[in-house]
């Protein structure tokens, strides 16, 4: 039983790594074994790099068309 409490404490800084990548738009499983390599420099790392998840996806409109939903 000791030995499943301290697997689980082990793997706390890549499930830290995981979701913090995925809430920056990232693969979670990517940055989870990347976790096991490398652990505090992992999380370093995704520190310091953009957020993809508020990036648009695609093309955006030019600034003369209008949304539909625009009413002016």
């Amino acid at each position: 039983m000791p030995e499943l409490l301290l697997l689980c404490v082990m793997l706390i800084p890549q499930i830290v790594a995981g979701v913090f990548a995925k809430s920056m738009g990232r693969n979670f499983w990517f940055w989870f074994f990347i976790s096991f390599l490398i652990p505090i420099i992992s999380l370093i790392v995704l520190l310091f790099l953009d957020d993809k998840s508020e990036q648009q996806k695609g093309y955006g409109l030019a600034d003369h068309v209008k949304k539909e939903n625009d009413v002016n």
